[in-house]
């Protein structure tokens, strides 16, 4: 901007220049041309007059041709009728005006070296106070972009300071921050957050699928080794391969949880759905139904209301199917009673020994730590991590020690209201 700025002031100085010189060269013209026929009119007519007239060169003005005393300089010889200007005549400067007079070329000239001196004088002093103004309208130009851009210069500086190996860090507005830094600084600030959670959402992956994968693919090894023993009973193979493909199974639910962790909320609630929880959790129910057949239990489905959430049906499916799978492997007999209220709240109790209040407190530590995994079901600390993704809110409540566990996912987030 300030080169663009220079330029166009030194094209303006430039153009102002040239129009003064044109204008200057036409008054000259105008001046001289008036003065030098007003005096060669004068003679003429004095020479009318009287024939015995004789014309007195003065130390400015020489009239050349009226007589043989007075012959024409051979450099003027060459000029025309008319006015001619800046012509010289040995170390002189002089205008002349040449006429054809009755059969004689009279040329009448003024002599204008000094005149011509202060001209040039001023014509430099002209250039160089142009010069001089651009000069001054950069260094002008220069400091007040300086001032205008240094909010921004800072603010590039403080960026700059940022390092990504420090989260958490935002951008700092200076009591005296316009407004317009404000936004830029706001918007940025908010760039960082989101940014921030995407990276948090990848490393939470990459350590997700290296803890959570690791047992999985253990128990299958061992299930194969066991299997491709040349002297397993057939049975002892049958055992492991549905032990593999029960694994495998887990495993593939596993990797569509990772998955979600990985995607962005936003990005969810375009594949969510309206979905009537208490049949979706009817549903759930009737699918672990199998997992009871070893043990003396039973689970009881009660609903109040018609709640309907906005969500990801896959997503609502592997946190209420797995809390159903935790409390059936935590208990022996009795009834799991899995409620649906009005408050758009999944209650699932079990019948086990029940937790104390520190048993509780360990329990979430070890969600927040990613050690809560029993059997094959996904980790308590993925169903955690799931419900806070999606602005769930899942809490654990301890009944009298022996009457067992409640276990509470709030959708009221997700609600269709």
């Amino acid at each position: 901007m300030t080169r663009w700025l220079i330029a166009y002031a030194a094209l303006l100085s430039v153009a102002v220049f040239i129009h003064g010189q044109i204008v200057n060269s036409q008054a000259e013209d105008i001046t001289w041309r008036s003065l030098l026929q007003s005096e060669l009119e004068h003679f003429i007519a004095r020479e009318d007059q009287d024939p015995n007239y004789q014309w007195t060169d003065t130390d400015s003005v020489q009239l050349f041709g009226w007589d043989d005393a007075s012959p024409i300089p051979a450099e003027f010889e060459k000029y025309g009728p008319g006015i001619h200007d800046g012509v010289r005549l040995g170390n002189q400067d002089k205008v002349i005006l040449v006429r054809e007079v009755r059969g004689r070329k009279l040329v009448l000239a003024l002599e204008i070296t000094e005149l011509q001196k202060h001209e040039d004088n001023v014509g430099l002093w002209m250039f160089g106070s142009n010069v001089l103004a651009v000069l001054l309208l950069g260094l002008l130009v220069g400091w007040g972009l300086g001032r205008v851009l240094k909010p921004l210069t800072d603010l590039s500086n403080r960026i700059r300071r940022l390092s990504p190996e420090q989260p958490g860090e935002e951008i700092e507005v200076g009591p005296d921050a316009s407004y317009e830094q404000a936004v830029i600084t706001d918007s940025l600030n908010d760039y960082i957050r989101r940014n921030e959670q995407f990276v948090e959402r990848e490393r939470q992956f990459i350590n997700s699928v290296s803890h959570e994968l690791r047992t999985p693919i253990a128990i299958i090894g061992g299930a194969a080794d066991l299997a491709s023993n040349p002297n397993a009973s057939p049975r002892t193979v049958r055992n492991q391969l549905i032990r593999i493909k029960e694994v495998t199974s887990s495993v593939d639910e596993l990797i569509s949880v990772l998955l979600v962790l990985a995607k962005s909320p936003d990005r969810l609630e375009r594949v969510s759905e309206l979905l009537d929880l208490k049949e979706v959790v009817r549903v759930l129910a009737n699918d672990h139904l199998y997992l009871c057949g070893d043990k003396l239990l039973t689970i009881e489905v009660t609903a109040d209301g018609d709640p309907v959430v906005l969500a990801p049906v896959a997503v609502l499916s592997v946190v209420v199917g797995n809390l159903i799978r935790n409390a059936i492997e935590n208990s022996d007999r009795g009834a799991i009673r899995v409620s649906v209220n009005a408050q758009w709240q999944v209650m699932i109790e079990d019948p086990g020994h029940g937790m104390s209040p520190e048993e509780i407190s360990a329990l979430y530590a070890k969600m927040a730590r990613g050690e809560a995994r029993d059997g094959q079901g996904i980790g308590l600390e993925l169903i955690a991590r799931l419900c806070g993704h999606l602005g769930w809110k899942l809490t654990f409540e301890s009944k009298p020690v022996g009457e067992g566990t409640r276990a509470i996912v709030d959708l009221s987030a997700s609600a269709a209201k």
